[in-house]
């Protein structure tokens, strides 16, 4: 068990690759942000005094405004006081709450799979009838509405290979090569979705063992292809024909949630498990696939090609060499398959989950959708989870009709609003003003002529969505990842955890690196492909210089990384961390949950204000957890009363179901992933 013990050391996002996959010279979002600062004067303020944020000098959020009437602010204020920074091996929360563990990594769903065994022994067969490893993103699904019984959907994102098997992954001595099909499909059985019935049960939340809706959608099972993409030449395979299936999802990293009941969950840092030891395409190399100068893959699948208990190609799968004469006769076309959003009908197990083609192909980190309005195109918004990627949008041909939100036949709801629609790619100007260019053929390139001088089809364009996103001109950004929407506002807002490649400072993040990352919000223009946009706060050290701390926080709210972002029903904004290797705050704290109610904060002419020193205490931190953690995945019941996150990759932990039980001193335990159930002790509403 010493290899697991030292998981602290394994940094946080442990799948994020640092390369700068994005060749193209589109002005950078860092540029744009000095200029539009530096025009509003902000040389003028020599950066502020100490603990004051430059931009509460100037009143930066007077540019910041929206067509769209908000609705009323409901009396709302937060009820916790900031709780301290922690490292340990346990979790710490807010006073007055508790936290469970809840459907650890292991946990069985049916009578298929025997119990957790703590010496990593499980088997193949057991984790495919078991929750998956590193739980990420999840949503709560109310049965009859109820606050006290419904279905979790838990994204997994990757694998920790040493916690998975009892000692680690096998590899042959003499070629170094992976030599255990049985640990393989283990592996490829803990990616995915897990969709879990759980119940509130004597004050505690529990999985409900056996139940029909209980399922697993992992690495290796066939979903569905719909959208632009479906029966398209580059889907075809041998396992795919008809090039309208496709085989597994993984990295599954942020969700959404659609207002029919769906669940989507996004595949990010897929490219690594796929290599091409030939020439790679355009499109391939832009992604990131893997090259023939790479000896594996991210865990090394492709190793079993051709073992004696392969089937159906299993492992070669992984290696998209062309052998054959057509793409009928090897695996060329398999990554094509990956790089969507799914979505997934928790309520119908017989169901199968879909890959909506329409909405991007890239390394997606999350998805929300806009404020709903009768008779109006849906929107939703997605991140490219990849130094110096884009912002994208997608807006639904179909008009809004409240009674789908009624219907039992949600991908076929899905279908209506998803397969059909306009991408955008966002490019942020000067003086708070941005603009959505759309992703079609006939979209003017920066250098002259359109997308289709380049493209044949729509579908063409999707393959590639990062290239054609750089011919237009979008604005390379620090990361995207999480979007949330706020539901008071309307506002959407996205975390840009960092961006560590870098290389020029300038007034408005004068960080090269940017170790810490920000979180930005906009509006968008009625009746155009317009936006309106501002910084909402700057993740920092407190003790940060003040060219560092631009938003003024303090030991109480200091974070880095913003990572996991979420609304909940009510308007309270919670941010979480993935620290990663911010080492002036990772030194001070683990990774950690936040909370504000950004449409509280107002500014003296009553708009929309920002954080700064003056208000930066309604930033509170509520949660900590254990050591060498991520903090990810967000989710409340109907009534406000019941919390869920996930803690992703801990280091040792946990000790036992109390989530805030410190592992005793000297004792090694195999860590599982988990997710965390949060009550307030009185039973009322969780942060207020």
């Amino acid at each position: 068990m010493s290899a697991i013990s030292r998981t602290e050391d394994i940094m946080s996002k442990a799948t994020h690759n640092s390369t700068v996959y994005n060749k193209s010279n589109n002005e950078a979002f860092s540029r744009i942000l000095d200029k539009h600062i530096s025009r509003r004067s902000m040389l003028k303020t020599g950066l502020g005094t100490a603990g004051f944020s430059l931009f509460s000098s100037v009143g930066l959020t007077g540019c910041f405004s929206s067509d769209t009437k908000p609705d009323p602010i409901p009396e709302l204020k937060l009820g916790f006081s900031s709780i301290a920074c922690a490292k340990k091996d346990s979790v710490v929360v807010a006073k007055g709450y508790s936290a469970q563990v809840l459907a650890p990594w292991g946990t069985p769903l049916n009578d298929m799979a025997q119990e957790w065994l703590s010496d990593g022994s499980n088997t193949a067969l057991d984790q495919a009838n078991s929750v998956g490893q590193n739980h990420d993103g999840m949503h709560f699904y109310p049965l009859n509405g109820s606050s006290t019984d419904g279905l979790m959907c838990i994204n997994h994102e990757y694998i920790q290979q040493e916690a998975l098997h009892p000692n680690g992954a096998s590899v042959d001595p003499i070629s170094g090569l992976r030599n255990s099909a049985e640990e393989i499909r283990k592996e490829i059985n803990a990616h995915g979705i897990t969709v879990v019935r759980i119940s509130l049960l004597a004050g505690e939340w529990r999985v409900i063992k056996n139940d029909p809706h209980n399922r697993r959608i992992t690495a290796a099972t066939e979903l569905q292809i719909a959208g632009p993409l479906s029966g398209h030449a580059s889907l075809i395979t041998p396992f795919s024909p008809k090039g309208k299936r496709a085989r597994g999802t993984s990295n599954n990293c942020g969700n959404g949630f659609t207002p029919w009941g769906t669940y989507l969950t996004c595949e990010e840092n897929w490219p690594g498990y796929f290599i091409n030891r030939d020439t790679r395409s355009e499109q391939q190399i832009r992604i990131g696939i893997k090259k023939k100068d790479d000896k594996h893959t991210k865990y090394s699948w492709e190793d079993l090609a051709g073992d004696e208990s392969e089937q159906e190609s299993e492992f070669s799968r992984f290696n998209i060499t062309p052998t054959g004469n057509n793409s009928l006769e090897d695996y060329r076309n398999e990554a094509n398959g990956y790089g969507y959003i799914v979505e997934i009908d928790p309520h119908d197990p017989q169901s199968v989950a879909v890959k909506r083609t329409a909405l991007g192909r890239f390394r997606h980190e999350g998805i929300a959708y806009g404020k709903l309005k009768e008779g109006h195109s849906l929107s939703c918004y997605m991140g490219h989870d990849t130094n110096n990627e884009y912002l994208y949008k997608f807006v639904s041909e179909a008009l809004w009709d409240p009674a789908d939100a009624e219907r039992t036949d949600r991908l076929t709801v899905g279908q209506k609003y998803m397969d059909t629609g306009t991408l955008y790619v966002a490019r942020f100007d000067e003086e708070g003003k941005g603009v959505w260019l759309p992703l079609t053929l006939d979209s003017p390139k920066q250098e002259g002529g359109t997308l289709g001088d380049d493209f044949d089809s729509l579908a063409d364009i999707i393959l590639n969505t990062a290239g054609a996103a750089d011919r237009v001109g979008a604005t390379p950004m620090d990361r995207p990842e999480w979007t949330t929407v706020d539901p008071i506002t309307g506002s959407v807002y996205l975390s840009l955890t960092n961006n560590k490649a870098r290389e020029e400072p300038n007034i408005a993040n004068p960080r090269a690196p940017n170790d810490f990352g920000h979180i930005i919000r906009w509006n968008d223009v009625d009746g155009s492909d317009e936006f309106s946009w501002d910084i909402f706060v700057f993740g920092a050290p407190s003790d940060g210089a003040n060219d560092i701390n631009l938003s003024g926080l303090t030991e109480s709210n200091e974070f880095a990384c913003p990572d996991g972002l979420s609304f909940d029903a009510r308007g309270i904004l919670w941010v979480q961390t993935d620290n990663s290797g911010s080492m002036e705050v990772k030194d001070k704290t683990n990774d950690q949950m936040l909370a504000v109610i950004p449409s509280k904060l107002v500014d003296k002419d009553g708009k929309a204000d920002i954080i700064h020193g003056d208000n930066q205490a309604e930033l509170r931190r509520f949660f900590v957890g254990p050591n060498a953690c991520e903090i990810t995945g967000l989710t409340f019941t109907p009534d406000q009363k019941n919390c869920f996150l996930n803690i992703q990759h801990p280091g040792n932990w946990p000790y036992n179901m109390d989530a805030t039980a410190e592992t005793p001193e000297g004792q090694i335990i195999r860590p599982r992933s988990a997710t965390v159930f949060i009550r307030k002790d009185d039973g009322g509403e969780i942060g207020v």
